[in-house]
């Protein structure tokens, strides 16, 4: 499934029509939530049939498609779920059990209520509530894809205005040459990582570059008269800050991500709980700007496309365990230069993604490994992979060898 996004311009009714499909979207996903915890054994059709019924209620609901009213719905049935999933699976603390929603920003249409223009530049929406024409903007051709792939078309409010998002049904795979590398990652605040071959990546620190103005944005929003117009336009350019920062996260992670991918035939990397990592007050701001998380999505996703075998490693240990020799050496987090009696001196995080990329070797074809099998046109196979992983197995010993030595 790919999705594309397009900036939207049309005129100010327009957008105060998609603002009252957003609080539309949001009144019938809440009263799903009711109708759950007031009934037992509902599921999800039923939820789908209450979207019908709220629909004869309310006038502003009917205006609404009754796609999109059964998306509102399927939302609401997908915090249910996931609370299920939690008790099911026993998932310690809390297991999430559905909230009433209070911002929520966009609106999804299924395959009824909107109309592409023919030249792909505009989408016109035709249920009642009245958002008609709006012109589209974006480097994405609509054209390679026929409509029948469309399955949602979805429109997100943000802070500097509104996009549209088509998800299209296509599976996304690229051929790529076999390089013969395999690569181990540890993620760290001081670089954003340290790759098995000793070379690191400067973290870029986005929140705290743009920390100067995001606080002066803030000291604005809080001089203002709560409810006033002011306040609403140092909100906004409040959300711009915001945006702008979370934009640079996510397209530093998706280019580094597709680079380490085609640079390597297996990357093995670190099975974070970050969840629970950013319970340490005095790291949680440094963590959450890091963004490891969306890093490893964009390389899971990346290595799907590519063909290529990526690995999630328990990080117990990694730091602590030398490389050469196996033996446990304790280092508080303060010390960043792991010296081994054996005489294996290394810095703290090329050690451990050593660690991780040994560790990752040996769960090949085991839980925890991802890889596709491609056929005989010049791709990579599985006597290929198995050929990589050894001479990188061989190579890992040589080397402990050679600093035993």
């Amino acid at each position: 499934m790919l999705i594309f996004e397009f900036k939207t311009y049309g005129k100010r009714e327009q957008f105060n029509a998609v603002d009252a499909a957003i609080k539309t979207v949001q009144f019938i996903r809440n009263k799903a939530i009711r109708f759950w915890m007031d009934n037992e054994k509902v599921n999800k059709f039923d939820l789908n049939k209450y979207s019908a019924v709220l629909a004869k209620e309310f006038p502003f609901c009917d205006e609404l498609n009754s796609m999109a009213r059964q998306s509102s719905a399927e939302r609401a049935w997908s915090a249910i779920s996931r609370f299920y999933d939690n008790c099911k699976k026993k998932t310690p603390g809390k297991k999430g059990f559905p909230q009433f929603q209070k911002d929520n920003r966009s609106v999804e249409y299924k395959t009824s209520g909107w109309k592409l223009a023919s030249d792909r530049k505009s989408i016109t929406f035709t249920d009642k509530k009245g958002i008609g024409k709006l012109k589209l903007k974006g480097t994405r051709d609509l054209h390679f894809y026929s409509l029948t792939q469309i399955k949602r078309v979805r429109l997100v409010k943000r802070a500097d205005g509104y996009y549209a998002q088509f998800c299209i049904q296509v599976d996304r795979s690229e051929v790529s040459e076999i390089t013969g590398n395999t690569i181990g990652l540890d993620v760290g605040l001081k670089e954003f990582y340290t790759d098995s071959s000793g070379v690191a990546v400067e973290n870029p620190r986005f929140l705290g570059k743009g920390e100067r103005r995001l606080k002066k944005a803030q000291r604005q929003v809080s001089k203002r008269v709560k409810g006033s117009k002011n306040r609403m336009k140092a909100r906004g350019i409040l959300g711009k800050c915001h945006l702008k920062i979370s934009r640079q996260r996510k397209d530093f992670a998706i280019k580094l991500a597709r680079c380490v991918i085609q640079s390597n035939d297996c990357v093995a990397y670190e099975d974070l709980r970050i969840k629970n990592m950013v319970k340490n007050h005095c790291l949680a701001k440094c963590i959450n700007d890091v963004s490891w998380y969306v890093f490893r999505v964009w390389l899971e996703y990346f290595g799907k496309v590519f063909g290529r075998i990526t690995i999630a490693v328990p990080p117990n240990g990694t730091s602590q365990e030398c490389s050469s020799c196996g033996t446990i050496v304790k280092k508080s987090l303060s010390t960043r230069t792991h010296v081994c009696r054996c005489g294996c001196v290394l810095d703290r995080d090329d050690n451990a993604a050593r660690n991780i990329l040994r560790r990752g070797l040996s769960t090949v074809g085991h839980t925890g490994t991802w890889g596709n099998t491609h056929n005989a046109c010049g791709e990579l196979t599985a006597t290929d992979l198995e050929v990589i992983l050894d001479r990188q197995v061989n190579s890992l010993k040589q080397e402990s060898s050679c600093m035993k030595d």
